[in-house]
């Protein structure tokens, strides 16, 4: 089957949807870890607050959709904050797992708070919570980035560093 044309810029609606998703698994995930207290919760949000901005400085300023809206809105985000970067040094990035582990902590480490709640005392609002981060984190990434965000996206075609590691199939 062939695939969809990128787009230029997304349509509002695959931007909310995107986003939707990351809030939340951010939402959920501080429900969880505020059962450890609230000081849990505010190194939570200051790490998701890096981890975006450690994105938005430091790979949107390099990407096509700079200054455009890209399926998660973060290009024109990008545009407001920081300078125009260098598109090929989006391209010549090599991602690995290490690379990644700190969007999987993002949900991995609430999950494991969570089951760690269940072994100390059950409880069902947590195994929900917990059920749906894991859906979410998994899922719902593999959906989004599979079906809305990558499958269009222009940067995909020019070189995607996160393509190169997620895709091990042979591009033409």
């Amino acid at each position: 089957m062939q695939e969809p044309g990128s787009k230029e810029n997304y349509p509002v609606a695959i931007v909310i949807g995107s986003n939707l998703l990351s809030f939340l698994v951010y939402v959920i995930s501080a429900i969880i870890l505020s059962r450890f207290g609230i000081v849990w919760v505010i190194a939570y949000v200051i790490f998701i607050l890096i981890q975006e901005f450690r994105l938005l400085s430091g790979h949107c300023v390099d990407c096509y959709y700079y200054g455009r809206t890209c399926a998660f809105g973060k290009g024109r985000l990008s545009s407001l904050f920081f300078f125009k970067g260098n598109p090929e040094n989006f391209n010549r990035m090599k991602m690995t797992w290490k690379d990644i582990l700190p969007d999987f902590l993002a949900f991995m480490v609430p999950v494991l708070a969570g089951l760690f709640l269940l072994v100390q005392e059950f409880s069902w609002t947590i195994l929900i919570l917990v059920i749906a981060l894991i859906l979410l984190g998994f899922m719902g990434n593999a959906l989004v980035r599979g079906h809305l965000a990558c499958r269009y996206c222009k940067q995909r075609e020019i070189g995607c560093p996160a393509e190169q590691l997620f895709d091990k199939k042979e591009r033409p």
